[in-house]
């Protein structure tokens, strides 16, 4: 992959996160996002806009589709630009702790 091409799709995961997180965890400019889900209700699309997870998956479809035109690799990018936004999420739901090492004995 060049240069381009590792641009875009890095690109493609900070919008799939973004817009990802915007449907499942914002209420949006003017509640629009909030209103939207709470139509929903509870159906499939409703539950879908409650997990970040389920929900990047369907984001990132039409994101791979614009970086290839290669229907071999569509597949791969759908599943790396979903699994790179879940990654980009997963450090709010699992803090990392760090700790200081003590120091070494001489």
């Amino acid at each position: 992959m060049d240069l381009d091409r590792w641009f875009l799709f890095t690109l493609a995961v900070l919008a799939t996160w973004r817009l990802t997180h915007l449907l499942a965890m914002e209420d949006g400019p003017g509640d629009i996002i909030a209103t939207l889900r709470q139509a929903l209700g509870n159906r499939f699309f409703g539950k879908l806009m409650d997990c970040f997870y389920c929900l990047s998956l369907w984001v990132a479809a039409p994101a791979a589709f614009l970086l290839t035109n290669k229907w071999s690799e569509w597949p791969l990018f759908w599943l790396a630009l979903s699994g790179a936004a879940c990654l980009l999420e997963r450090p709010k739901d699992h803090p990392i702790d760090l700790q200081q090492l003590p120091p070494r004995e001489e």
